[in-house]
Order: C-alpha cells, then structure tokens, then sequence
C-alpha cells in the first residue's frame, strides 16, 4: 500500500518540530486579569468558589497590580463591591468610588499596565439588577428600564474615565449604551478612552461563581431580558454590529468556551480586535476536577485558552493569567 507524499507525523515526531510548524501561539500579551476591589484596608477576602482568587482593598489591590505588570501581563479588568448599595447604584458614579479610588492608586504607582474598568450597575444596586427598575405598563412587574438607565452608565463610564482609566468595558447589554457612553467620553473631553464591548454576553448558567466574587446576585427574578438567549447566532452578529456603529473599538464574546463558534464568526466577520471571557465557572469546574485529580490543571487550562485564541480571541479575560504568564515563562 503507498502512502499519499504528505505524511502529517513527520511534523510531529518531537517537541522541536511541533514547535516549527505550531499554528497558534498563546502569548502573554493575550491576557487581562480580572480583579475585585472592596472598600477597606489590608483586606484580601478568599472568594471559596473561585480558588486563589480574592476581593482585595485598594493598598492590596495596587500592589497586586504591580506583581501582574511584573510578569508581563498588559492589563487588568476591575470590578468594584461598593460600601453602600442603593436602588439606582449611586457609588457607581462617585468619583470618590472604590473602583474610581483604584483606578487612582494604580496611577499614583506608576504602574506600566492598562487599567480596564466594568461598567455594569448590578454590583452597585441593592436589587443585583443592571439598571434602574421600573414597573412594566402592563404587568406591574418590575423590570430593567433600558433608556433610563443608559444616563447613569455615561455618568459611571465618564467618572472611571477621570480617575485614570484607559478602557472602559460597559457589560449590562442595554439597548444603546455604547453610543450613550462614547457621547458622554467624547463630551468630557476623555476621547481617547477607548470601549471594550461586552457585545455577546449570553444568560449563561457558567456566571454562578462571579455573583459571589461581586456580591451581585439579582434578588428577584433572572437577567435574561437583557442577556441574550444561548442558541442564537445570527441576533449575536447583530448586537456586536450595532456596537462598532456606536463607537466601540474592542468587542468580547462571553463566555468563551460554550461561545467559541460565535467567537470565530465575530472575528472573521468584522476583522475587529475581539475579546472573549474564560469566565468563573469555566474556571471553577477546571479547577474542582484538578483538586479531584481528574485531569491535569496546566494541561487543561494551556488547551482551553489556546483553542479560545485559536477561534479568534486576541485578548482573553481569564482567572488564570498570572498562572499562564508564568507557565508561557517556563517557570
């Protein structure tokens, strides 16, 4: 029997080889970490469903930043667990906020990293919603009151814009909120901030874990009036195109892992630079089948990430990029 001139396994034969014809290369320059801040001093509270994660006070947060600029990683994503919650989300605005205290903190460092801030209200009302509720005319339920809340998403967006921030990231998937946002950047002045787009974030059951890291479960009810339905690929391009149009210059996919199809036709669609989030509970079920000694924690995370980067994924929100920075550095 001949064999075909091409024989795949030549390529394969040893690690030197693989590395000469490897296709798609995960580099720390790919990573953003997420962080959790909290009012206080010298707080490092362990989130339990999120292994070697942790809300963090300003002073602790800053010198956490300097560790991941150290190892390379070119930026950090914030979230903020305010001191005081209220109907509309008021401290999402202050300037004197913990997410805003931050964003100063890591300036006055010196810190050579970029500094990407959330804007979304469900950290910051007492309800757990992303915005300013309202009765429904009709059923006298209470819902999201989309136009109503884009003025209090340009007020957050604007003030993460005066502390210092580079990028700002609007995840509550209201109707209009990028163009509102971009209005209100370009307004203050702050047209240089750019807008990272959570563009399609679908209600997924993998967000259980972040609702205990920023202390934002809603107390009524589920965000799937907002979030978008899982099957639908079509109404996705749609909502990442309306976006470009509003003025955003980064679009994320999120999740990753259920959403890698989507990731991929995003990215050869629109050609923009794409995000994608590796969220909580894709790192949450790695990490309970490692400690169950189920698979190989470095191995499974190294696969994940480069086939979320081989879908098109140029920048990936991941829990584990400190780890990954020093695993891609050999150490």
């Amino acid at each position: 029997m001949r064999f075909p001139e091409y024989r795949a396994r030549r390529m394969r034969r040893n690690e030197i080889l693989r590395r000469m014809v490897r296709e798609t290369r995960l580099s720390v320059d790919n990573l953003i970490m997420p962080l959790f801040v909290r009012p206080g001093e010298k707080v490092r509270k362990d989130i339990s469903s999120m292994p070697g994660n942790c809300q963090m006070s300003v002073d602790v947060l800053v010198e956490e930043v300097k560790e991941i600029a150290g190892l390379g990683i070119p930026a950090v994503l914030l979230f903020g667990i305010p001191e005081k919650k209220d109907d509309i989300g008021t401290e999402a605005w202050d300037d004197d906020g913990v997410v805003q205290q931050a964003v100063r903190g890591i300036r006055k460092a010196n810190t050579d990293i970029c500094v990407i801030t959330d804007v979304c209200l469900c950290e910051y009302t007492d309800h757990g919603h992303c915005g300013r509720l309202r009765e429904h005319p009709r059923t006298r339920e209470l819902e999201v009151d989309n136009d109503a809340t884009l003025e209090l998403l340009r007020r957050m967006a604007v003030s993460h814009a005066r502390a210092g921030a580079d990028i700002v990231a609007p995840s509550d998937m209201m109707d209009g909120r990028i163009a509102e946002v971009r209005a209100g950047l370009d307004d203050g002045r702050f047209d240089y901030v750019a807008i990272m787009s959570y563009a399609a974030k679908f209600a997924s059951a993998f967000y259980g874990p972040f609702r205990e890291a920023a202390e934002s479960p809603p107390k009524f009810g589920d965000r799937r009036s907002y979030q978008m339905d899982p099957p639908n690929v079509n109404e996705a391009l749609r909502e990442v195109s309306m976006d470009i149009e509003e003025g955003a210059d980064i679009v994320m996919v999120k999740p990753a892992l259920p959403y890698m199809d989507i990731i991929r036709l995003v990215k050869d669609r629109f050609g923009y630079p794409t995000a994608a989030y590796n969220v909580s509970g894709e790192f949450a079920m790695v990490k309970a089948a490692a400690e169950k000694g189920w698979l190989d924690e470095k191995k499974a995370v190294m696969e994940i990430l480069t086939g979320i980067h081989r879908a098109g994924a140029d920048m990936i929100l991941t829990y584990w990029a400190k780890d990954v920075a020093r695993w891609l550095a050999g150490k």
